[in-house]
């Protein structure tokens, strides 16, 4: 689009100025000061032009996903593009793959100190620093996507949230869903929860410690890490995703047996987490394009990945892939456990007890509205 241009004319020198010049000249004297004016208002454009300019901001976004894999990984990518389109350029995050800045175990200590000024990932890799980011990931046998986005926003989650992060200076968006994780890959089929005892198994949050409790050795690796230790035997089992993205991970092409519901991880909340000294720095309208931009991501992520898991389990069945449901017996076996891994956490860690109190009281109201607004599962089987 061109500039509008500023033109002086000056009139009266020749025709129209009286016999004296008088009028001439006092007309000549208020055309040059309305232009003076006009230059000094396009030396300040210039000037705000020039300081826009200065307040662009570009970020490095560590990623614990690879952009390539499906909604993990392409839901980061969507949502830096967005922010870049929506501020015109002004605000630029660059999305980097795991390990291409740092290990995507150690995302949180590099937006933390700095290093690195956001990470993209999910809350559960950080309970060995705050045992109740557990929660802000999924909850075992946990809500489902708009009852848990309603305790985030409404129920003060998101409160407690950043409450814990902030001694890490560190500022956290949900930033992203995802739908409901498979429960484990498998190499024979499981009989009993016994069976359990003594498997090498990576498995995530407090799914992985109810896991441990039934006697499993747990590992928590990063995506990327899990099919070589897989093939190496390092691993007898593993849980990760949803069954579109663990089919581009390759898991099917060395176990067959895949077991559902994921009881460990019902709808998953993905985090923005921004160095607190570089949020700051942004200004209220840059916070704010951000954070909508987020809960755009939300609702994209969430569509995009219910979409595509039934071709992925097509694809696994005409893959010799077995899919397992557990037994109501065995999902009271998880539930027996996963209950002993929550009283020892709350009763060991303050801000772990603090956070299930308030989850815990939150689905307690909740439950009735719950009950009366939704027609029951299997309602209409016949």
């Amino acid at each position: 689009m061109n500039e509008p241009k500023h033109e002086c004319r000056f009139r009266g020198a020749r025709g129209g100025g009286s016999p004296h010049g008088k009028p001439a000249r006092r007309g000549i004297a208020l055309v040059v000061a309305a232009c003076a004016a006009l230059f000094a208002c396009a030396r300040d454009d210039a000037q705000r032009d020039a300081a826009a300019q200065d307040e662009r901001v570009s970020w490095k976004m560590a990623s614990t996903f690879a952009g390539t894999l499906p909604v993990l990984g392409t839901g980061g990518l969507e949502f830096a593009r967005r922010v870049g389109v929506a501020s015109r350029g002004r605000i630029e995050i660059k999305y980097f793959d795991p390990g291409k800045l740092v290990p995507p175990l150690e995302i949180f200590d590099a937006v933390s100190k700095g290093a690195v000024d956001a990470g993209w990932s999910v809350s559960g890799y950080w309970v060995g620093k705050i045992p109740a980011a557990a929660f802000f990931t999924s909850v075992p046998f946990g809500p489902g996507a708009t009852e848990f986005l309603t305790w985030i926003y409404r129920g003060g989650g998101l409160e407690l949230w950043r409450e814990l992060y902030a001694p890490s200076n560190l500022f956290v968006i949900p930033c992203g869903m995802v739908p409901p994780d498979g429960s484990g890959w498998f190499r024979e089929p499981i009989a009993s929860l016994a069976q359990l005892q003594g498997k090498k198994i990576r498995y995530f949050g407090l799914g992985g410690e109810t896991m441990q409790k039934l006697g499993a050795s747990v590992q928590l690796l990063a995506g990327g890490d899990i099919y070589p230790a897989l093939e190496r035997g390092v691993l007898d089992a593993l849980e990760f995703a949803q069954p579109a993205i663990d089919k581009e991970l390759g898991f099917y092409r060395i176990v067959k047996h895949y077991y559902f519901p994921g009881w460990h991880q019902a709808d998953s909340i993905l985090e923005l987490i921004v160095n607190m000294d570089r949020w700051k720095a942004l200004d209220a309208a840059g916070q704010m394009l951000i954070e909508m931009a987020c809960k755009d991501s939300l609702v994209n992520m969430s569509a995009y990945g219910e979409s595509i898991q039934t071709p992925a389990l097509e694809f696994f069945k005409n893959n010799g892939v077995t899919l397992h449901e557990w037994s109501p017996e065995e999902l009271r076996g998880f539930h027996a456990a996963y209950e002993q891994v929550l009283a020892e956490n709350a009763a060991k860690d303050p801000g772990f007890q603090r956070v299930y109190e308030s989850y815990r009281t939150f689905r307690a109201s909740y439950r009735e509205w719950s009950r009366l607004s939704r027609v029951p599962a299997g309602a209409m089987d016949r």
